[in-house]
């Protein structure tokens, strides 16, 4: 398929329109793919909210961002996806009145068994990337609904296209291999995302949510942000024949922030990679057939309604 099917006007990773006044928030904004959203979106004038489980580290991370971006309005919040007692403080510590974007993106990812369970009893990864993000929508929306033309942007993978959701075994109770159930879990959340913008659209909400994908995204491409991230100078030269195939993490933050900032984005489309969905400048893509699944989407959110004691108001029928 073209690079230039979707087209849309020309857009510059490297010069973004402004956002002043504005807020975002970005969640794992202190590490990773979220700590590079948090770093473009900061140039843009906007307020920037880290939502971080480790404030030591979200310090780090602002410290960085402000020595990048004079001037920057960059904060932090405490923010434990895996609790999801604790979600409605932690929107509530924003003290902001409206929220113009929330970029679900922190996640947990493991490689190795055994099995691990959050503090409500839910697999760690399922638990976090998708119910916390779930559950965390839910208090987020009085402060969304109060912006003009609000965006939800969740942060999908490329592991997600070759997975299947097992409605019956959500949880990796039955069977569970980590690489798997990593890749089911980002599926839940892009599923999430789609089935939330056409709830959005049916309640006639000024809201949107998008979903995107990083496409490859590696630590030995990414540039260094001490001491956030460091890159060896062996590291980089080791990774040189990748870089014709995936990208570094600052790159790999491009799809969401363009979600967060072109208004020519509209909700219930996917971003990603220009280049095979792995490597490059942002742009849409068509959204892969199994996430048009609409029947999957409504039970996933039927069960995770059940699974966090949530029903986000409006948008629940």
């Amino acid at each position: 398929m073209s690079s230039t099917t979707f087209s849309t006007s020309p857009w510059n990773v490297n010069q973004l329109p402004g956002a002043e006044g504005r807020v975002f928030l970005v969640t794992g904004g202190n590490a990773g793919i979220g700590y590079f959203v948090a770093e473009q979106l900061s140039a843009t004038g906007a307020t920037v909210v880290l939502g971080s489980r480790n404030p030591a580290r979200a310090e780090v991370a602002m410290a960085s961002i402000r020595a990048r971006v004079p001037g920057s309005r960059v904060r932090a919040v405490l923010l434990d996806l895996a609790d999801l007692s604790s979600l409605e403080t932690a929107v509530e510590s924003l003290e902001t009145e409206r929220l113009d974007a929330v970029v679900h993106n922190a996640g947990v990812a493991l490689d190795d068994p055994p099995r691990q369970e959050t503090g409500d009893g839910h697999e760690l990864m399922f638990g976090t990337n998708h119910l916390g993000h779930f559950a965390l929508t839910q208090w987020l929306m009085p402060l969304l609904s109060a912006a003009p033309a609000a965006r939800v942007v969740t942060m999908g993978s490329f592991a997600a296209k070759s997975e299947r959701l097992d409605l019956d075994d959500l949880q990796s109770q039955k069977d569970y291999e980590p690489k798997r159930t990593y890749g089911r879990s980002k599926l839940a959340q892009m599923y999430f995302s789609v089935e939330l913008d056409r709830r959005l659209r049916a309640a006639g909400s000024t809201v949107a949510s998008v979903v995107v994908h990083p496409g490859g995204a590696l630590d030995s491409l990414t540039p260094s942000r001490p001491p956030v991230h460091v890159r060896t100078a062996g590291a980089r030269l080791r990774a040189t024949p990748a870089a014709l195939l995936v990208q570094g993490k600052h790159a790999g933050a491009w799809p969401a922030v363009r979600a967060v900032l072109d208004p020519a984005v509209r909700g219930g489309q996917l971003w990603g990679p220009r280049v095979f969905g792995l490597r490059g400048e942002p742009r849409r893509e068509p959204v892969w057939d199994h996430l048009a699944d609409l029947s999957v989407a409504a039970r996933l959110w039927d069960a995770s309604c059940d699974l966090t004691g949530t029903d986000l108001g409006v948008i629940s029928g």
